[in-house]
């Protein structure tokens, strides 16, 4: 288990994604990790139009002794963790600040506009500039393409999980991770989710 100790109180944490993606799921196994080293957890959740693929994001404020409101305030966000990409850009841009650090997905999800043609999705180079420049830290895992890879797409977002437990920021590790899940999960799948979490994890923890 990680050694290290969050650094504010509370600690805000924005889960980000796109209807269909698992970003609750991802929301409540990372609050459930928390839980287990004894934070309190509020959880505030804004669904969108979730079953048309809109934006679906959870907010997480994570306490060693209080009991905080769910709404994390405009520009407070210490953590950003998301599933699809341009997610992250909105999320950086509503509650960012010079100290927010950012972890996402690299694969694009298009929305209708894109589709349409009414709106172009911006490049992979243009959004890692973007994040880059208005974070501390940021990092693109490709986290579909590797659940591609053992099988499921949907694992992308437990790669996200173990590419954010990755930047060493948070106080929990692999167990807390195999403990949630074994919760949650039947057996036969807590293994490929546990893969799916190392995976994740050693994208972001080589280069931090």
């Amino acid at each position: 288990m990680s050694k290290i100790r969050l650094d504010k109180d509370p600690f805000n944490i924005i889960i980000s994604g796109v209807g269909g993606q698992g970003n609750i799921m991802a929301s409540r196994v990372i609050a459930g990790m928390l839980a287990l080293q004894g934070y309190n957890i509020t959880i505030g959740e804004t669904f969108g139009s979730s079953q048309r693929g809109g934006s679906v994001m959870s907010h997480i404020r994570v306490s060693s002794g209080s009991v905080w409101s769910p709404q994390i305030p405009k520009c407070s966000a210490d953590f950003i963790i998301s599933i699809e990409p341009t997610e992250a850009i909105r999320m950086l841009t509503d509650y960012g600040n010079r100290h927010t650090a950012v972890v996402s997905n690299e694969r694009p999800v298009h929305s209708m506009a894109v589709i349409s043609g009414a709106m172009n999705y911006p490049p992979k180079e243009d959004i890692e500039n973007f994040l880059y420049r208005y974070s501390a830290r940021s990092c693109l895992v490709n986290a579909t393409e590797e659940a591609i890879k053992l099988g499921n797409p949907i694992l992308g977002n437990i790669i996200i999980i173990g590419a954010a437990v990755g930047m060493n920021l948070l106080p929990i590790g692999r167990e807390d991770f195999r403990a949630i899940v074994s919760r949650q999960l039947k057996p036969h799948l807590v293994d490929i989710n546990v893969t799916a979490f190392d995976i994740g994890f050693a994208k972001t923890a080589a280069i931090n």
